[in-house]
């Protein structure tokens, strides 16, 4: 274990409290935590493969942010027919 694999389980960790906000919360609040817990996930990806020694494996991290990226905005179109 280095410092990166210790990284990434923290970040893992945190996806847990945002999971909870977006079930209990306002659908506004569940897209600022889909929004935050995307971000959680790509820094954990890069921890990852930076950990494991994989470079080749940022290339999933790339396609996760972007993949999220739009996904969020989305979310936020037919979020914003019913506020």
């Amino acid at each position: 274990m280095n410092a990166f694999t210790i990284a990434a389980t923290i970040l893992i960790a945190l996806l847990a409290p945002l999971g909870l906000l977006a079930a209990r919360r306002r659908p506004i609040d569940g897209l600022i935590a889909l929004e935050l817990g995307s971000t959680l996930s790509v820094l954990a990806l890069v921890c990852l493969a930076e950990g494991f020694h994989r470079p080749f494996e940022f290339g999933v991290a790339i396609a996760a942010a972007v993949s999220s990226w739009i996904g969020g905005l989305v979310y936020a179109r037919f979020l914003g027919r019913w506020l």
